[in-house]
């Protein structure tokens, strides 16, 4: 029985939610900040990426300011954060799971969004990688690293594949929950292949190779 397309983009929004704000967290925690620090990052990463989406859209206000899921989702991923995180042992692996979660989730999200604002499929893909992807950009220049869009990981790339790929179910097959699980799956794939693998894209030096 396959779950109706906007009960399951709840369940992504809550789920992307979740997973931005735990890894706003674990790079403050990372970083050595405040408590007071750690909340701003975790929510900052979990609503970064849609608030730009709905300026751009012109969905206003934007969602979070409407959306009581959206706060409660990234308070939850907040306080689990603050119990969990001395069980984890290694910080930089779950930051890693919960990014490649939420940039699967939000992606989806974005793109599904955009097309029910009526954006074409090339603009909508867009949207979903900003989704995806500007959270976790904003999380990375607070806490002082250098984003991982930017560095060789495939990181927008995996997001683009996944979103594309959403689409393209969407479009010929006229599935709205397969195309919403596969697309996630594929980006989370493509992020855990590419970091296990160390396969990112080509990089430019300034000085050439002799």
């Amino acid at each position: 029985m396959e779950i109706p397309g906007d009960t399951f983009l709840l369940m992504i929004e809550a789920a992307g939610t979740f997973a931005f704000a735990v890894s706003g967290a674990m790079a403050a925690i990372r970083n050595r900040f405040d408590i007071f620090g750690i909340f701003v990052l975790a929510f900052v990463t979990a609503i970064g990426g849609g608030t730009i989406r709905d300026l751009l859209i012109g969905n206003l206000p934007v969602n979070w300011l409407t959306d009581t899921l959206v706060i409660t989702s990234a308070t939850t991923g907040f306080i689990f954060s603050l119990v969990v995180y001395r069980r984890m042992n290694k910080l930089e692996g779950w930051l890693f799971t919960f990014d490649a979660a939420g940039l699967g989730l939000f992606t989806v999200m974005g793109a599904q969004i955009a097309l029910e604002a009526g954006m074409s499929g090339g603009v909508s893909v867009a949207l979903g990688v900003i989704t995806g992807c500007f959270g976790g950009v904003l999380r990375d220049v607070l806490a002082g690293d250098k984003p991982l869009i930017f560095q060789k990981e495939v990181y927008a790339m995996a997001a683009i594949t996944g979103g594309i790929l959403f689409l393209l179910i969407l479009q010929y097959f006229d599935s709205l929950f397969v195309a919403q699980i596969l697309g996630i799956a594929v980006i989370i794939l493509i992020r855990v292949i590419a970091v296990k693998y160390k396969l990112g894209l080509p990089r430019f030096s300034e000085n050439p190779v002799r």
